[in-house]
């Protein structure tokens, strides 16, 4: 569920591609999966930045991390890779993606609901 602070940004061609929410004098950058984006200063904290730097942050990352391939930890601490098939705020959906499934046409594939903002449970792919 977004949180009612939050506060959507939107690119020239109304795409929504993240949030910025008020901290401080600054605001934080979350992406479409709801993961804090805010760029991290040298001791490895989130910074708040401008607002005009959010919105060009969130412009640069735009929506194309969303087709990449990505590794779900399920519960049991196993790990499948998976891509995602659905990002909003009400919950994100991954299928799984062994052998390229996920993009065979026809393939009936297992879905993984995982709630808003994702968790550590959906990380970057790692060969």
């Amino acid at each position: 569920m977004l949180p009612s602070d939050w506060i959507e940004h939107r690119r020239a061609d109304g795409e929504v591609v993240g949030w910025l929410v008020a901290e401080g004098d600054g605001f934080r950058v979350h992406d479409l999966l709801g993961r804090d984006r805010t760029p991290l200063d040298p001791a490895g904290v989130a910074t708040p930045v401008e607002w005009l730097d959010g919105e060009e942050l969130l412009e640069e990352l735009g929506i194309g991390y969303l087709a990449d391939r990505w590794t779900l930890r399920l519960p049991d601490g196993t790990e499948r890779p998976v891509r995602i098939a659905e990002a909003s705020p009400r919950g994100v959906t991954v299928v799984a993606d062994e052998f390229g499934a996920a993009s065979a046409v026809g393939a009936v594939l297992e879905r993984f609901r995982l709630s808003f903002p994702v968790t550590d449970e959906l990380a970057a792919f790692h060969r």
